[in-house]
């Protein structure tokens, strides 16, 4: 039998941030992923170029049943440790909007700095490694993989979420977690298209691929960012966002013209150009194909003169009230993140380690704690497996 300091379970974010920190301390780790394609998540994501941070990283930034139970992790290595890396690696980056930053070339270029991290600091990396079944002994955890059967002081599952299954996503972590004896709480998808039926799935597939600027709001959360109209329903930063605060049966308000009152200005249309089409006031707020959409849908048409102020509240509610009660979401085959997770009451804040088995470490999305979308997510993955990986 194989014997070891750490075996980490999951090469992505979080385990390759936790291994090389382990690693570099003179720990002796291995590192097993299921997959022979390394940290496929990092990859995929920022459209290929990797969000990999946000400025603006904070608390407040993140779900969670517990609140505080990122704040140790997320002072200890902030974005700015993050970012100190990416440019020693001499990895160009600019920031897209609202703190987000991007590599300038690809998203490999993280990759590519983790492993070599992983490397330089002596960790064994297996790929294509599946787990075939994990217990502990006495003193000691015991892991079985298809080739071999390995001993470890010290066991780290960073193993994520149920999010994009096509790239190999399963729920190893929380089944494992269950085995432990350790609390699990409701997972769903999260950062996740919205879907709707019946005449709202018919206004927006109608609308494929126009966007707008417009603020989502549900009971317990609002998000101005772009909105975009899909054969499905709707998608875009703002409805993501929303995503993880909507709860199955509730309605969603869009504004899709927060920074003016359509009535007063249509009030003020009426008045100097009366003669104008109402068509043509509407596109000059809206864009055109979704100011038509809505004049058909609420019936208005004709000139603005003749507009009845039972049909300017209607319309102004149209834009800056649309009511809508999602039948749900497009699920984890397209979330960016799983909501939920492993209970953070059985996790230590300063280590991650669990509180009923010593030496066993959950790290990244596979706790309870999901990040808003722009980076955070990510940042969340460095900073829990950095701080497992001081003391694993």
């Amino acid at each position: 039998m194989k014997c070891v300091d750490v075996v980490v379970i999951g090469a992505g974010a979080a385990g390759l941030m936790c291994a090389s920190e382990a690693g570099r301390r003179g720990r002796r780790v291995l590192l097993l992923d299921h997959s022979r394609k390394l940290a496929e998540k990092i990859r995929i994501s920022g459209g290929g170029r990797c969000n990999f941070t946000n400025l603006f990283t904070d608390p407040s930034a993140f779900l969670s049943d517990n609140a505080h139970f990122c704040k140790s992790a997320l002072s200890r290595y902030t974005q700015y440790d993050f970012i100190d890396m990416v440019e020693q690696a001499k990895i160009l980056y600019h920031e897209k909007k609202l703190g987000q930053l991007f590599c300038d070339d690809t998203a490999q270029q993280i990759i590519d700095l983790l492993k070599h991290n992983v490397l330089l600091a002596g960790v064994e990396l297996q790929q294509g490694a599946k787990v075939e079944a994990v217990h502990k002994d006495q003193k000691n955890f015991v892991v079985q993989t298809e080739h071999e059967k390995v001993q470890a002081d010290s066991l780290v599952v960073a193993t994520g979420g149920l999010s994009i299954p096509k790239i190999g996503a399963t729920d190893f972590g929380y089944r494992l977690a269950r085995q432990f004896g350790l609390p699990v709480t409701d997972v769903r998808a999260g950062l996740v298209p919205l879907t709707f039926s019946d005449s709202v799935l018919a206004f927006c597939k109608a609308l494929t691929g126009l966007s707008v600027d417009a603020m989502v709001s549900c009971s317990a959360a609002s998000f101005r960012e772009g909105l975009l109209f899909t054969h499905r329903g709707l998608s875009g930063p703002s409805v993501l966002q929303i995503s993880s605060y909507w709860q199955t049966g509730e309605k969603i308000l869009i504004d899709l013209a927060p920074d003016m009152h359509l009535s007063e200005k249509l009030q003020e249309v009426k008045l100097s150009q009366g003669k104008s089409d109402i068509l043509t006031v509407m596109a000059k707020i809206l864009p055109r194909r979704l100011a038509a959409a809505i004049l058909e849908r609420e019936g208005v048409s004709g000139r603005i003169a003749d507009l009845t102020s039972v049909e300017v509240d209607k319309l102004h509610a149209a834009v800056h009230r649309w009511q809508l009660y999602p039948s749900g979401s497009e699920g984890y085959r397209t979330a960016e993140v799983t909501l939920g997770g492993v209970d953070t009451s059985a996790l230590s804040s300063k280590t991650m380690e669990t509180h009923a088995c010593p030496g066993l470490y959950f790290v990244g999305e596979v706790i309870d704690v999901t990040g808003h979308l722009g980076g955070y997510n990510f940042q969340w993955a460095w900073s829990s497996g950095w701080v497992a990986g001081q003391y694993a």
